[in-house]
């Protein structure tokens, strides 16, 4: 059988290949800790963390960076992150709490939440910790509890709508940029309210990853920043979110021909690649294609570093780079970055629990897992897993297979793509999905059908011997078993 399903093969770190390569290994974990697990490394976690704190040095102004623990729900991860020096933006009760349960300093954390209750409110409050406001409401309610614990809060304002382009960059999410100023010189004027409300500074988070359009919204926050200093304001930070690109795969010819025979496909050119046809993004519109694909840039060249540089050498109007405002002002930089310090940080295995074909001939591999244990927030995740099989020796055709999970819905498909395999996996055979730790893992995890979430393991590092006893898992993490850097 030929291949013609277009490949996309992931950047995998040999720690991720030494436990692929190693079936009897995956065998104790998923016997230990059952399937689905997810695996993590710390020693790739600290690698990242040392590269983002490289890249700032280079820079003269303030910076700080926070681990946005929204993208992994593992404790361990925002421990090691505080060890080593970082922040940890959290964006629930249960996140900042456990923070705090687990001994993170306070000046250490902010609290960036949706939707903020009384009750996680009054827990920042309480401990000191900075709280970004997103609305009116929640401020008069910060001001309530305030003054009710006889505590100053800590504050930020998250702001949108910047200009870029001669238009607006709407957002569901903060005050408007062209009427925050106001609002804070109004919410502000009451020596009650400077008693009980200390605003320190901006925040802000776009979605996409357009660099001008970060470096616009800076200048834009920038100038704010100076109106408000002729008022007696002192904001002291910009904290411009997440949203920094990383590279998932190897060869940026299999992702430009994977688009290429998806339109294909969609067009009725070609064999379906995805399930039902699904044109993630593309449809087709009387025999042309429109539309994007509506996933993640799996890949890109722009590193961590070249991004962030493009970012903050944008002049705009002023003739002045964004790095030399930060500078000028004592403005500090504050970062919020979660897939790019997960980047290589983690797999999820599971195990194949059954093999059949539907009524068009296509394979389907159920695994013991479901669609929501490693779900994006876009159409799909288009790396290719590995299958680790038992009987490596055999003389099958290849298969073209879709991964299929657990629940009781025609939509549970853990991959929307077809995948193409040596042979077909059989029951007992493993799937690892690379580089998951970021967004995939947990984000949109749920417990339907009373199935358990899927446990979480660490390993420090991976070498031939690795064996069942060198992984523990998330919740024993204030053990002695970090590496610092």
């Amino acid at each position: 059988m030929k291949n013609n399903i277009p490949p996309l093969q992931p950047i995998t770190s040999p720690w991720i290949q030494r436990i692929a390569d190693n079936y009897d290994l995956q065998k104790d974990l998923i016997d230990t800790y059952e399937s689905p697990l997810n695996i993590h490394h710390l020693e790739s976690f600290q690698n990242n963390l040392a590269e983002y704190r490289y890249i700032l040095n280079h820079y003269n102004f303030k910076s700080k960076i926070y681990y946005a623990r929204k993208a992994n729900k593992c404790s361990t991860l925002a421990s090691v992150a505080f060890e080593n020096g970082f922040g940890v933006d959290t964006a629930s009760y249960e996140e900042l709490k456990q923070c705090l349960d687990i001994n993170i300093s306070s000046q250490d954390l902010v609290l960036t939440a949706a939707v903020k209750n009384e009750k996680l409110l009054r827990l920042a409050i309480t401990n000191h910790v900075l709280i970004i406001i997103d609305n009116k409401d929640e401020a008069d309610l910060i001001l309530k509890i305030a003054k009710e614990e006889k505590l100053q809060a800590i504050v930020g304002f998250r702001i949108s709508g910047f200009e870029y382009k001669d238009h607006k960059l709407k957002s569901r999410f903060g005050f408007d940029i062209d009427e925050v100023g106001g609002f804070i010189i109004e919410f502000f004027n009451s020596e009650e309210v400077l008693k009980y409300v200390n605003f320190t500074g901006f925040h802000f988070h776009l979605d996409g990853y357009d660099a001008h359009q970060r470096g616009a919204a800076l200048h834009q926050t920038l100038d704010l920043i100076e109106t408000l200093i002729t008022y007696g304001f002192n904001p002291n930070f910009i904290d411009i979110g997440g949203g920094i690109l990383m590279n998932y795969l190897e060869q940026e010819s299999s992702w430009i021909k994977f688009q290429e025979q998806l339109k294909k496909a969609v067009l009725g050119k070609r064999e379906p690649i995805t399930y039902q046809n699904n044109g993630l993004g593309f449809y087709n519109r009387n025999g042309e294609i429109e539309g994007k694909l509506n996933t993640y840039p799996y890949y890109n060249t722009t590193s961590k570093e070249e991004f962030l540089k493009n970012v903050l050498e944008i002049a705009y109007v002023h003739r002045k780079p964004v790095s030399y405002r930060l500078q000028e002002l004592d403005i500090e930089l504050r970062l919020e970055p979660g897939r790019s310090l997960l980047d290589q940080v983690g797999v999820t295995i599971a195990r194949v629990a059954h093999r059949k074909k539907d009524a068009d001939g296509n394979f389907l591999v159920g695994l013991e897992m479901n669609m929501t244990q490693m779900a994006s927030s876009s159409e799909d995740f288009l790396l290719d897993p590995i299958v680790c099989y038992k009987n490596k020796k055999t003389a099958e055709e290849r298969a073209d297979v879709y991964f299929t999970g657990a629940y009781c819905l025609e939509s549970d498909f853990i991959l929307k793509r077809k995948i193409s395999l040596p042979k077909l996996p059989e029951i007992g055979d493993f799937v690892i999905f690379i580089n998951t730790a970021g967004y995939m893992m947990h984000f949109f995890e749920t417990e339907a059908h009373l199935f358990k979430l899927s446990q979480n393991v660490f390993i420090n590092n991976v070498d031939d011997n690795v064996s069942l006893l060198d992984f523990y898992r998330d919740e024993n993490n204030l053990e002695t078993k970090h590496i610092y850097l």
